[in-house]
């Protein structure tokens, strides 16, 4: 499988390097107090960045999933709490409005996306049920040409600046798997209340919503038949997405730890003219590339969502890398490491979020081990792509 960037690729690649290196790393800081990076989504909005998952009708560009992973990996290289909030305008709510919304919301939403003008959010952990989706208790009544939206979503990003938030709900009351679909609803929304606000490690704020009688126009059921199908298609592309961000900290840390293991000195020469430095270096080197590997491979089965079982393995892959390596770069740093002036502890407190978002490890190994059970095959064996 060859994974050679095409000429269109590489220079968006290099197009957000350059501003991510110039910009957003140098002013990273400033943000790890919640301060949403409006000026940085601004600047990528105007090289198209945030309209990379928005169909071409609608103002975006209409990109593959491993075009986007490529751009979040390389924001990751500098500043983890811009990259996540690109994540919200290119990940699952708006592959969800995309493929299931009606026209009339694509044309009221998608084409702010693209220009940092809307922003989504995307409500899914309940404060007794997180990956436990078939026990979610927020509701969506159908009452004649309205709904009614009662419940509490928590650790939501983006609160205070998501213009629309895209909502996992029971419909009808419905139990059950079978009865979870998908709601639209605008923050402006009588009954819509942010009840509690939480600071993270990684630099983000996240949220509790209550809705109370929230009351939508029928249109906003964005999905009902089949809904939890539907939903955790979308979410796979979430499951390639969020390791992108691993692997750009991951990325970005071993840069600093391979600048830092030339400059610093220790008995007269470079650190990393020591044995243990070099096989440590080297080690960070494989896993990543490795890991790259992987993601890349898994982002490819998108069409128009990536293989649920491949995304799986890449995500555990690279969230479990991510943290190796971001790790090792502090270690490599030694005291230095410990501290907020060297950015490596930045990226360390990012990495830690991936194997929570998005489908924890613990389940999706389960997932994944499950499917070993019912389906590997004992005789010719070629690869996940077989089972």
């Amino acid at each position: 499988m060859n994974f050679e960037l095409k000429p269109e690729q590489r220079a968006m690649v290099n197009a957000v390097r350059e501003l991510t290196q110039d910009k957003f790393k140098p002013n990273a800081m400033k943000y790890m107090d919640g301060t949403f990076p409006w000026d940085n989504m601004r600047d990528l909005a105007k090289i198209g960045v945030l309209g990379m998952a928005v169909p071409e009708e609608y103002g975006g560009l209409g990109l593959p999933v491993f075009d986007t992973a490529l751009v979040l990996e390389e924001i990751a290289k500098g500043c983890y709490v811009t990259a996540m909030a690109v994540l919200g305008e290119v990940g699952v709510q708006c592959k969800i409005l995309d493929n299931f919304a009606p026209p009339s919301i694509k044309e009221r939403l998608l084409p702010g996306v693209c220009t940092a003008d809307v922003i989504l959010a995307v409500c899914m952990t309940e404060p007794h049920a997180g990956t436990d989706v078939a026990n979610y208790r927020t509701n969506a009544d159908i009452r004649g040409d309205k709904l009614v939206l009662n419940g509490v979503k928590t650790l939501i990003s983006r609160v205070d600046e998501a213009h629309a938030f895209v909502v996992f709900s029971r419909i009808n009351k419905q139990p059950g798997r079978e009865g979870i679909g998908c709601v639209l609803i605008e923050r402006d929304t009588p009954g819509f209340e942010c009840t509690a606000r939480y600071h993270t490690m990684g630099g983000e704020n996240l949220a509790e919503i209550r809705f109370e009688n929230c009351e939508l126009p029928l249109e906003n059921l964005i999905i009902r038949e089949d809904g939890f199908r539907k939903l955790l298609n979308a979410f796979n592309t979430q499951r390639c997405l969020n390791p992108s961000v691993s692997l750009g900290l991951a990325e970005g840390a071993f840069e600093e730890a391979v600048k830092y293991a030339r400059d610093r000195t220790a008995f007269g020469r470079p650190i990393g003219e020591f044995q243990a430095m070099r096989h440590k270096l080297a080690e960070m080197y494989r896993d990543i590339e490795a890991s790259r590997s992987l993601l890349y491979r898994a982002c490819a089965t998108a069409n128009p969502f990536p293989d649920p079982y491949m995304a799986a393995i890449a995500k555990i892959t690279v969230n479990e890398m991510s943290l190796r390596v971001t790790s090792e770069a502090i270690q490599v740093h030694g005291g230095y490491g410990f501290t907020d002036e060297f950015p490596v502890s930045r990226y360390y407190r990012g990495a830690r979020y991936g194997s929570l978002g998005g489908g924890t490890t613990e389940t999706l190994k389960e997932l994944v081990g499950k499917r070993i059970m019912s389906h590997f095959p004992i005789d010719g064996f070629l690869g996940m792509n077989t089972f």
